[in-house]
């Protein structure tokens, strides 16, 4: 007995398969489908909600609200991946009808719509409320530390900031003392570092002092208690018994079906201070 055999994939096909059927009738991407096709994209003020009379032809931003959406529900968060997505994923062929956008175009959408897509959240929040999804008695809310981009090296506070600085004066201390001692000492066989080394570093010190103290009165000047260089409202705070740069999402969910209510993204530490504005 043989086994089961696919197709021969230089086998030719007399008509083409129904992409309708790619999709189950109860697959959950349908009702991103009919989510979408009821928002007003120019109500919502996205990029190209209206064609230009010249140039080319962009996507049309509903279909990519609902590629966007899909990666949402489907934790895909790279641009690469759901470029990926659309060239395998009959899901998605199904979805966005074949079209097959680039990272950098899905990546753009999700920057130049920033705005519209947290208005298309609170659209959502609207529809569940008129299908009486929600319990509208009982609410729990909380909050969840979210790891940023900034690396903890690049997160400064004042404490930090003033250590640094008398790690650096330190540093230079010693590196002059040790340059004096080599000034004495030219013919000595010494094996530490050489004049002209010391120098270097302690150039190199003086300027890295310079870049703190910059800091330091940018802080003061705006009255910060830290600052982040890569991710700026990043903030460092304590998540899982250690300190990390992050930012903390509050998020709100009602009872009877475990929903997302709303969600605010903030920087402050603490969640007890969240509880009022998200109540």
């Amino acid at each position: 007995m043989g086994y089961i055999n696919g197709y021969d994939r230089n086998q030719l096909t007399f008509l083409p398969e129904s992409i309708e059927d790619y999709v189950a009738e109860d697959n959950e991407i349908r009702f991103i489908e009919a989510f979408v096709e009821t928002l007003d994209m120019k109500l919502l003020n996205f990029k190209y909600s209206t064609c230009a009379s010249t140039g080319r032809s962009p996507y049309n931003p509903a279909d990519m609200l609902k590629l966007y959406c899909y990666g949402y529900i489907n934790a895909i968060r790279s641009s690469r991946k759901l470029e990926k997505e659309c060239f395998r994923n009959l899901e998605v062929i199904w979805l966005i009808h074949g079209l097959r956008p680039d990272y950098r175009t899905i990546a753009d959408f999700r920057k130049n719509n920033k705005g519209s897509i947290k208005l298309v959240f609170r659209e959502l929040a609207t529809v569940c409320k008129k299908l009486e999804l929600y319990g509208n008695e009982t609410v729990a809310i909380d909050g969840s530390k979210f790891k940023a981009v900034n690396s903890k090296q690049r997160n400064f506070t004042k404490d930090i900031l003033k250590k640094r600085l008398r790690d650096i004066d330190q540093k230079i201390d010693d590196y002059m003392r040790d340059l004096e001692e080599n000034d004495e000492k030219e013919e000595s066989t010494d094996t530490r570092c050489s004049g002209e080394e010391l120098r270097k570093k302690i150039e190199a010190l003086k300027e890295r002092k310079e870049r703190y103290m910059g800091l330091k009165a940018s802080m003061e000047e705006r009255d910060q208690e830290q600052v982040s260089l890569t991710d700026p409202d990043s903030r460092r705070m304590l998540s899982n018994q250690r300190y990390d740069v992050c930012y903390n999402v509050q998020t709100t969910a009602e009872e009877k079906n475990k929903l997302i209510l709303d969600y605010e993204v903030t920087n402050q530490a603490g969640d007890k201070e969240q509880l009022e504005p998200m109540a």
